[in-house]
């Protein structure tokens, strides 16, 4: 059976596709940002020396972490209705992705402060820095540079996960394919296009993380 490609049917919605591209990368920065203050504040209560701070966000932890993305997606966006707050499908697909890199971002944190030696901390806290002071002057650099690339690797599975809003209606790249689809009825071009999209977008989140790490951590001005 021969099958005729027809990429220019799917070129002419190039629009929608740079569209989607845009979207998904506001969505991707967004939650990225929000997540990452997430994961820090979570992971600073996971190493607490007060159990009933530990307690709390080893539980939530551990809750998004055995639960899929799309229940977590499903609940915010169809669940809190529910208890009186409606959020529209861009709204809800932020949260959700927020809510879920915190957890996963959380873990990845604790283990680079639990990677700092204690004598390094037992030091600042001796030349009279306070709790926060140490964990922000001692601890946090030396953690984020240990923690960079598994970070960066959760910063571009996030950036790929935003694909599964489109179950909710929100707009990204995934739900422009969708549309373009069902105008086209060119289903492997469309996707293809779409897949060049995604690889795209996932090599440039590289480099510009590895821009990043070379900056900060690598060409690092002496103080």
């Amino acid at each position: 059976m021969e099958y005729n490609f027809r990429f220019a049917a799917v070129l002419r919605y190039w629009d929608e596709i740079v569209e989607g591209v845009v979207l998904t990368l506001q969505l991707s920065a967004t939650t990225m940002v929000i997540g990452l203050a997430i994961g820090l504040g979570v992971a600073a209560l996971s190493t607490s020396s007060y159990r009933w701070l530990r307690l709390p966000a080893r539980s939530y932890v551990e809750l998004i972490r055995n639960t899929p993305l799309l229940v977590q997606l499903f609940i915010v966006f169809f669940g809190l209705p529910s208890l009186g707050l409606r959020l529209n499908a861009n709204d809800a697909a932020m949260i959700a992705l927020s809510i879920n890199l915190g957890a996963y971002g959380a873990e990845i944190i604790r283990a680079g402060i639990e990677s700092i030696r204690r004598s390094q901390i037992e030091a600042g806290r001796a030349l009279g820095l306070t709790a926060l002071q140490t964990f922000r002057h001692v601890v946090l650099f030396q953690a984020l540079k240990a923690i960079y690339p598994a970070l960066a690797s959760q910063f571009v599975l996030l950036m790929l996960a935003t694909s599964i809003v489109s179950a909710i209606g929100a707009s990204e790249l995934f739900h422009q394919a969708a549309f373009i689809e069902s105008r086209t009825f060119r289903s492997f071009e469309t996707y293809t296009l779409i897949t060049i999209s995604y690889l795209g977008l996932t090599l440039g989140f590289r480099l510009l993380f590895s821009a990043i790490y070379w900056l900060v951590f690598v060409r690092r001005p002496a103080r």
